[in-house]
């Protein structure tokens, strides 16, 4: 299993706490980067069936003040839509070679719903489930499968440190529980009794 991220110290932390797992460093914004990640992806892990895309930022924007700063709106854009876009293009080939292949991107209910202190977070959001609503079509005579992951109000640290601690958001562990349930749902009903089982 690999993980990839920009921070070397929490990498680190991770793999060192989870044996077998790999850590990459890898910044979604840097189209060099990404482009690395997918040839040592290739050379090393030839066999890569599954892509989570789950980077992503999120900062409220005023857009009433006297002059509305874009810096925020950009760095969400590229994070949050360049970046998922980046790394399924270089990462595609790979998948595409398997015998069956899963992509799945975690979006947010906030595509749907917006919050309006959070324009661009929204957006970007929305334009992923469009965008992948496109993509599970094109790839369709494939062996790459395409999930949406909605995620509702979860405890992290996605817009701040408070959020990590509010009693209205989901809590981290049980998110992570539902969500593996319900892929270990999806899994049985696609293949059934043909199911590897690993143990």
């Amino acid at each position: 299993m690999i993980i990839a991220g920009r921070r070397q110290a929490l990498l680190d932390e991770i793999t060192a706490a989870h044996h077998g797992m790999r850590g990459m460093r890898l910044d979604v914004e840097d189209s060099r980067a990404v482009g690395l990640l997918a040839r040592q992806v290739q050379e090393q892990f030839p066999g890569l069936n599954i892509l989570i895309n789950n980077a992503g930022i999120s900062r409220p924007e005023d857009l009433t003040a006297h002059t509305v700063d874009l810096s925020v709106a950009r760095s969400i854009i590229q994070t949050n839509i360049v970046g998922v876009l980046q790394v399924t293009a270089a990462l595609l080939p790979t998948l595409k070679q398997q015998r069956a292949s899963t992509i799945i991107t975690t979006t947010s209910g906030l595509a749907f719903l917006p919050l309006a202190r959070f324009p661009a977070y929204c957006a970007s959001k929305a334009f992923l489930h469009s965008w992948l609503q496109s993509l599970r079509v094109q790839l369709r005579k494939t062996s790459v499968e395409v999930l949406e992951l909605v995620a509702p109000y979860v405890q992290t640290e996605l817009s701040g440190r408070s959020q990590a601690t509010d009693p209205n958001a989901m809590p981290l562990a049980d998110y992570v529980a539902e969500v593996m349930r319900v892929l270990g749902e999806e899994l049985m009903s696609s293949c059934g009794s043909a199911c590897p089982v690993n143990a």
